[in-house]
């Protein structure tokens, strides 16, 4: 009979390209993804990883069997799902994954709340940009994952998974204190055609969007600093290197030499919880969704009253 984490370390391989990959997809050495490699070859009767270079990959054969593990593993999520919903009971082990801001500013509320409610389920939080967030979440290395897009530049959610909002989250812009424009009530993205502008990372999807959104008005953008957190860029915005746009959720402390200004058109992006589709009859697949959703609206609340 086939080993199933045999079959899940031959899929990961199949599916990320490398041992090396799949052992950090897995969360395991490559000598232990090769090792149930080299039993299930034991187990089968054939060769099913061949050198190629400094590298291996896989034989015909393995990928034949990594077609059939995936529906396998399909197969087993599904009546694990069926089982735990005919149970009923919130327990077992779910993995998730969230973008950073949404790791500090959603996560610690939902899981103490999750902890009190369901104290036999336990959760492993990982840190990941959205774009892996859903790849790893329809792959089934993920049990559900909470990832962002901006309104005016959706993401795409691949077939196979489900979504729930969580909250709207609007951007203003974040100028110097002692910026002309610091005392205005709203300003125009277009009237900021002269400035310098503070941005996370090439790459990720608040680079790539503050750069399309500044284009789609005209601006094209002087980049002059970058930081991957808003904290950070709020410390370079109070220094006087560069205006930001920062979402709510990223602000924390906003320092006394930064200002926050509306913008028009306002700017916001939307928050989601994602899971697939099969998995969404488990209660602790709900339940997450449940405390998700819970301390979304009360920050939605805290800002109103703000």
């Amino acid at each position: 009979m086939l080993d199933l984490n045999r079959l899940k370390a031959l899929h990961a391989v199949h599916v990320y390209g490398s041992v090396g990959a799949a052992a950090d997809a897995l969360m395991v050495t490559p000598s232990a993804v090769s090792q149930q490699i080299a039993k299930l070859e034991r187990e089968t009767g054939a060769r099913l990883m061949e050198r190629n270079g400094r590298g291996v990959r896989l034989t015909d054969a393995a990928g034949l069997l990594a077609e059939h593990a995936e529906r396998i593993l399909a197969l087993v999520e599904t009546a694990e799902a069926d089982f735990e919903a005919l149970r009923g009971e919130v327990v077992g082990r779910l993995n998730i994954a969230a973008f950073p801001t949404a790791v500090r500013g959603l996560m610690p509320g939902a899981l103490v709340s999750l902890r009190q409610r369901h104290p036999d389920l336990w959760v492993q939080l990982n840190e990941r940009e959205p774009e892996r967030v859903v790849r790893e979440v329809a792959r089934g290395e993920l049990d559900l994952g909470i990832i962002q897009d901006w309104l005016n530049r959706p993401m795409a959610i691949p077939e196979g998974l489900s979504k729930a909002t969580l909250l709207d989250d609007v951007a203003d812009v974040a100028v110097p204190a002692g910026h002309p424009m610091a005392g205005e009530r709203e300003v125009e993205l277009s009237a900021l055609r002269s400035e310098q502008w503070i941005s996370s990372s090439p790459g990720t999807v608040c680079h790539d969007w503050l750069v399309f959104t500044l284009r789609s008005a005209s601006l094209e953008p002087v980049i002059a600093c970058m930081a991957d957190e808003y904290p950070t860029q709020l410390a370079l915005v109070a220094a006087g290197l560069g205006c930001a746009i920062v979402p709510r959720l990223g602000r924390d402390c906003v320092p006394d030499g930064v200002r926050l200004i509306p913008l028009r058109p306002r700017q916001s992006r939307r928050i989601y919880a994602v899971w697939r589709t099969d998995a969404a009859r488990r209660p602790a697949i709900r339940a997450m969704v449940e405390a998700l959703v819970e301390v979304s609206r009360k920050q939605e609340n805290a800002w109103a009253v703000n």
